[in-house]
């Protein structure tokens, strides 16, 4: 990653850009994880969603901050790759890669590395954008994360808003303002079913939280 551009890219454009065209509201600031390691997991409705929670987290922690994405979008094109790994510091994850054989490296062993080194780990569940303000289902990848690294607290985050400020396969910004709901500490020591039970359980009680239909 690049230590100056991004701080500065951060600073003037993504700061002023979710405080003034969008406007974010934060709901229990105090959870989110003051440093690493530490991984949050969040519902993903838009290209902003990232922005957005790293945003949240200041530029205090943004050195820390390892956004997971996948490698077939961001790493095909030289000038997304430069951005994404340069400015925005994405783990690229292989969403194809399967492991074959015990000596293959383990498809969530990026997510470990970063982990390990004390980063403050982004992924979204869902796996890729869905419909603007709608769950998807969530993957497994999570739990698995949750049994290498018990240790590791797991926070989670609803965001609502963004998927209409810029929905999938849009790329005309609209001010929308967004609710971020933060949620108390997952359990890592459930076993694989409970743990997805309750992270999906968490999830929509956050997603009761946000304002009536009426006000939407």
């Amino acid at each position: 990653m690049n230590s100056v551009l991004r701080p500065l890219f951060f600073a003037i454009v993504v700061r002023p850009l979710m405080i003034i065209l969008l406007g974010t509201n934060v709901r229990r600031h105090e959870l989110l994880p003051d440093h690493g390691p530490a991984l949050i997991v969040a519902n993903h409705n838009s290209h902003l969603d990232v922005f957005a929670l790293m945003n949240i987290l200041g530029l205090r922690r943004l050195s820390s901050v390892r956004p997971v994405a996948a490698a077939d979008y961001f790493m095909t094109r030289p000038l997304r790759r430069w951005f994404a790994t340069r400015i925005v510091g994405i783990i690229p994850i292989d969403r194809n890669n399967v492991r074959r054989d015990r000596n293959s490296k383990h498809p969530l062993e990026p997510i470990s590395e970063v982990l390990r080194q004390g980063g403050i780990v982004l992924l979204f569940p869902e796996g890729t954008r869905g419909e603007p303000e709608r769950l998807e289902a969530f993957q497994a990848g999570v739990a698995h994360l949750a049994r290498r690294h018990p240790e590791v607290p797991i926070t989670p985050v609803f965001m609502h808003g963004l998927g209409k400020a810029l929905p999938k396969g849009e790329a005309i910004l609209v001010p929308f303002f967004c609710d971020v709901f933060i949620g108390q500490p997952l359990d890592s020591s459930l076993p694989k079913k409970a743990f997805m039970e309750q992270l999906c359980d968490r999830f929509d009680r956050l997603s009761k939280e946000q304002p009536p239909k009426e006000w939407i």
